[in-house]
């Protein structure tokens, strides 16, 4: 088979959740448990970072990622979804893995796997810590897909382990409070190893405590202690920080969200220093250059400055706390604000419905999945909150009547949905 023949097999013979959402969602380490004893357990072969959390993994693990590579570390970096193509997940010092290693993945080990009726992300996880320990990295920080107690990540004996936050999402598996929800990310703590939680709410905390207690982990609260003293933002150049312990330095990626996330990744950095003899300057180095080191993409990325385009991966209610207080930012320091508009079909579209700012002229379109909620649907919903605009049937579509409508001094927001950004991302590939 070609790459892109065996893409298209993983996608259709272990159904893609970032496609169909609930129903390739498989519950339990049975069969990752198989896989990595067929495979010889690759995952011991290397040193691990192991995050988990409902916002804020990918940025936490591609900033660690880039510190440990500054360091002269070969590091394996693990993340979930991708937004254009399915290399982006698996990464060593920040380069996708070969499409010809996919292939022969495939190709030979087929007969043994497809008995087993492994979910997509099952067959990915396995394939990752192969290809890690093939490559013989060093570290590899590993981020889990949904939850964690039951992710097929957490065979892994970590070095530390990361909460970034607790937040309503994938609550048909993971459940209906955020109490629930922490349980089951609280999985991803082991015995006397220790955890660093970013944020925590009256009913999250004593979750992350007891479960920290039982497996005898020291756990770190980020929120009690924090590093952050201010920071400022440039829409076009990231964000700067002035902290405690580290100075005052730069980061690449923008947005409130990001300085809860630093703030969590500063106190990791602070355990992970004497284990990994981390230096200072080059963390900071890090922050500045993640975006350079590892690839990453869609996070309050700046795409043009006349009119301005912004794109974001947020994609639930938590993302959007934040989102839409930048969103409101970017209209006191710019003309009009349009924005272009999906959403995937099993998030929280009301609750996200209500934190958009209603002044704003709305493109509601869908991705190109079949969890894209329709954009007829999303646009009566929206009008029934009181947001203004039209309906466009692709992302191409509304983005393109976006840029015809916006002036030099107005803004374009893409998102809504990792989906929709992946569209937008994709025109340019």
């Amino acid at each position: 088979m070609t790459y892109s023949e065996t893409i298209d097999y993983l996608f259709n013979a272990a159904p893609l959740f970032q496609q169909i959402g609930g129903k390739a969602y498989k519950p339990g380490l049975q069969t990752t448990l198989t896989l990595d004893e067929h495979f010889g357990h690759p995952h011991k072969k290397f040193r691990t970072i192991h995050i988990a959390g409902t916002n804020g993994k990918g940025s936490c693990a591609h900033t660690l990622a880039a510190i440990l590579q500054l360091h002269g570390y070969k590091v394996g970096l693990y993340t979930s979804p991708h937004l254009i193509d399915f290399r982006e997940r698996i990464r060593v010092n920040g380069e996708m893995i070969p499409e010809n290693y996919v292939v022969d993945f495939v190709e030979q080990e087929r007969p043994f796997f497809e008995p087993l009726h492994p979910s997509f992300f099952e067959i990915t996880t396995a394939l990752a810590f192969k290809f890690f320990a093939d490559s013989q990295v060093e570290v590899a920080v590993i981020e889990t897909g949904l939850g964690g107690r039951l992710d097929c990540t957490n065979i892994i004996l970590p070095e530390l382990s990361i909460i970034t936050n607790i937040s309503l999402d994938h609550t048909q598996f993971l459940g209906h409070t955020l109490a629930e929800i922490a349980t089951e990310k609280a999985g991803i703590i082991k015995n006397n190893t220790p955890v660093v939680v970013g944020e925590t709410t009256p009913e999250t905390r004593p979750v992350f405590r007891q479960a920290a207690e039982a497996a005898h982990a020291p756990i770190v609260f980020a929120e009690d202690t924090p590093q952050i003293l201010s920071y400022s933002t440039d829409l076009l150049h990231g964000q700067t920080y002035v902290t405690k312990d580290y100075g005052t330095f730069s980061g690449a990626l923008m947005g409130a969200c990001q300085v809860l996330n630093t703030n969590t990744l500063l106190h990791a950095l602070h355990l992970l220093t004497p284990l990994f003899g981390l230096k200072k300057e080059l963390i900071l180095k890090g922050f500045r250059e993640v975006c350079l080191l590892t690839g990453l993409r869609g996070r309050w990325q700046v795409l043009q400055e006349k009119p301005l385009v912004v794109c974001d991966a947020g994609h639930n209610s938590g993302g959007w706390e934040h989102l839409s207080r930048q969103l409101q930012e970017l209209t006191e320091r710019f003309g009009r604000l349009f924005v272009v508009f999906g959403m995937a079909e099993d998030k929280d579209i009301e609750t996200v419905l209500t934190q958009l700012p209603k002044h704003a002229h709305y493109f509601f379109t869908q991705a190109s999945v079949r969890r894209a909620c329709p954009a007829e649907r999303l646009s009566e919903l929206g009008k029934a909150h009181g947001l203004k605009g039209e309906t466009k049937p692709s992302v191409r579509e509304a983005y393109d009547a976006a840029l015809q409508a916006a002036e030099e001094n107005d803004c374009i927001y893409v998102g809504g949905s990792c989906f929709v950004v992946a569209d937008l991302l994709s025109r340019s590939k």
